[in-house]
């Protein structure tokens, strides 16, 4: 299955909670949508980001793919071999 943010095809996808589940009252039981994500862009976007910005400004798939530092994070690991861990730094 390919990550919905970077293509790539991998193994093993992780879900990412458009809205981070922090941020939802916990009396509300569904916290919102989920994207398939690699584990890699799962990391950075947790590196990058806080819970509040990724729920008022950055909770789409689009948003996320146009924000500036994404973007140059996915430009450089579509070029990764999938196979294998790459080291995430902020």
């Amino acid at each position: 299955m390919p990550c919905q943010l970077c293509d790539r095809e991998v193994k093993q996808l992780t879900a990412h909670h458009l809205i981070p589940r922090q941020t939802v009252k916990r009396k509300q039981a569904d916290s919102g949508s989920t994207v398939d994500i690699c584990s890699p862009c799962h990391r950075q976007i947790h590196l990058l980001y806080s819970n509040l910005e990724l729920a008022k400004q950055l909770n789409t798939i689009d948003k996320l793919k146009s924000e500036p530092k994404m973007r140059k994070f996915l430009g450089w690991i579509k070029k990764q071999d999938p196979q294998k861990r790459v080291r995430i730094r902020r």
